[in-house]
């Protein structure tokens, strides 16, 4: 985990899944080790995340749902003004957007981004939402605590121009589609 002197939320890459999808798909590997131009999954997102200039933190050990991931990511983080929940398998997230879901928690309980209307990740959460991130356990990650501070009128949504943060790889086609995002990124593709 890399540290920042000022105190930013703290990005929990999630990389615990079993990614059972990806290998039913034909994938011969796990899908954060499969390769999109050339680097792992994992490393494309880890670049965005290294980038942005947040503190981070991966989380990868076997738990048995998402939900218990981020529990024990802010567990292991506790001490974090707030979090970005982003699922290791997004490796077309830009650092910017990073940085946009990082900025909006200074005045908002939460934070998502939204791509042509499509929600995605990261999503941001503060410092109070602590508790109840901790207490999360199951496959539906902190979709409770999502919903329940969106009934408050508590989330901000966050128009972005990054199609990253809805781009997740968990078939062998979603693999080629991220790549044609990716090459279509790069300066002549």
């Amino acid at each position: 985990m890399t540290m920042n002197p000022d105190p930013l939320p703290v990005v929990l890459v999630l990389a615990s899944g079993r990614g059972e999808r990806f290998r039913a798909s034909g994938g011969a590997v796990h899908k954060l080790q499969a390769l999109l131009t050339g680097r792992a999954v994992i490393d494309r997102t880890l670049d965005a995340v290294r980038a942005s200039g947040l503190p981070w933190h991966v989380e990868d050990a076997g738990h048995p749902g998402m939900g218990d991931s981020i529990a024990a990511a802010v567990r292991a983080t506790a001490d974090a003004p707030g979090w970005l929940v982003l699922p290791a398998d997004l490796p077309l997230v830009q650092p910017v957007t990073l940085r946009t879901v990082a900025a909006a928690l200074a005045d908002a309980c939460a934070a998502q981004p939204t791509f042509q209307g499509e929600r995605g990740h990261p999503v941001g959460f503060g410092a109070a939402s602590g508790p109840a991130l901790m207490a999360l356990a199951g496959e539906q990650g902190a979709a409770p605590v999502l919903k329940a501070l969106r009934a408050r009128g508590a989330v901000r949504e966050l128009a972005v121009d990054d199609a990253g943060v809805v781009t997740d790889i968990d078939t062998l086609d979603d693999l080629a589609r991220a790549e044609a995002l990716w090459r279509a990124r790069q300066p002549g593709g």
